[in-house]
């Protein structure tokens, strides 16, 4: 026996069921949809045509574009604005002169820039794309009118000049330190006298020199030699051009490259060939495990280098019993400390947070 047969309205309900769930999935993008037309408000000449605005056609060069602007400006412009007979829509009226003259310089702003007018050319002939036009349109209008990389490269090399007077600021104050130190401050005057720079500035010439003048000059001779003899490293040292941010940065792929480059021969000649370090390895491995810079580490007296190459700090174990060392060192210091033995007093006492009363 067959199936029996669908009653026309059972037959039309499930048709129209099935048209429903295929339409359904497709109602939002149709809701989405805006109906068709070139000219949108807010988007360049608004609901009129830039061309037509300008009256010029859309094969026209940017000459016949700009005569055009010039003479609609000339005929629109607010102080030089007398009705003619025959004006009709804008431009009766000084208020819808000056419409009249701003609509003109939005169209003759749209039509001069070659990128500005492709764009409205396209709108024109593709007006189903309104999104993509809102897109275009307020995309170029709020780009920066200044290139970002040339306002990148002013900021880095303001930064990097910045950084160098800082730095030669530091350093003259470190020097300017030292020489009111009396070690050092003998030991350059010292010098001083053995290459007779002090007997020429005491020289009497035809210019004869006041005692300030002197004794500046003999202060900076002694700083001068400070500078010679001494090399100062640290946050203090002599500033170098190529520690300079902009320098950094045009020197970045050549650090990579050699980083990349160093690191492949350690992971060779130690890790697969097994060779053993030497002392610029092993001081590489201590700093790192005292997780300290360049700079901070260089810093360090070379007895205390070798100090680190005599107990082989290098290795894990060693370095892990001489931290416990300096940490043993440094609680017993703060237990003889009396500035230390007060804090605790008061800690125990008194404390960060508790509250307490004084009767007047």
């Amino acid at each position: 026996m067959g199936a029996p047969p669908l009653s026309p309205g059972r037959g039309a309900g499930a048709a129209g069921q099935r048209w429903w769930v295929l339409l359904a999935p497709l109602l939002p993008a149709m809701l989405l949809v805006r109906p068709a037309g070139a000219l949108v408000e807010g988007l360049y000449c608004g609901t009129r045509d830039c061309y037509e605005v300008l009256g010029v056609s859309r094969s026209a060069g940017k000459a016949e574009i700009a005569r055009a602007y010039r003479q609609l400006a000339r005929r629109y412009h607010p102080d030089r604005y007398r009705p003619e007979p025959g004006d009709e829509g804008l431009g009766r009226t000084p208020q819808s002169a000056e419409e009249a003259f701003l609509l003109v310089a939005t169209a003759y702003e749209t039509l001069k820039d070659e990128e500005t007018r492709k764009d409205y050319d396209y709108m024109l002939d593709h007006p189903e794309e309104y999104y993509s036009h809102y897109y275009h349109y307020y995309s170029r209008r709020l780009a920066p009118k200044v290139d970002v990389r040339v306002v990148i490269l002013v900021s880095v090399c303001a930064i990097s000049v910045f950084q160098f007077f800082s730095w030669w600021n530091s350093y003259n104050k470190a020097i300017s330190y030292l020489a009111t130190v009396p070690k050092y401050r003998i030991q350059a005057t010292e010098i001083a006298k053995q290459q007779g720079l002090l007997k020429k500035a005491k020289e009497k010439g035809k210019n004869k020199k006041s005692k300030e003048e002197i004794r500046d000059e003999e202060e900076n001779i002694i700083k001068n030699i400070i500078k010679s003899k001494i090399d100062i490293k640290g946050g203090y040292q002599k500033p170098q051009i190529c520690d300079l941010l902009l320098f950094q940065i045009i020197l970045a792929p050549f650090h990579l490259c050699s980083y990349i480059v160093w690191y492949c021969r350690w992971i060779y000649n130690f890790n697969i060939k097994g060779k053993e370090y030497g002392e610029e390895e092993r001081l590489y491995i201590i700093r790192k495990s005292m997780k300290m810079s360049k700079s901070q580490f260089d810093s360090l007296e070379d007895h205390q280098k070798e100090t680190f190459l005599k107990r082989e700090l290098w290795i894990k174990e060693n370095y892990e019993v001489y931290k416990q060392e300096q940490e043993e060192e440094l609680k017993k210091k703060l237990a003889n400390d009396p500035r230390w033995k007060r804090y605790r007093r008061w800690m125990k006492n008194e404390g960060p947070g508790r509250l307490t009363f004084v009767d007047d």
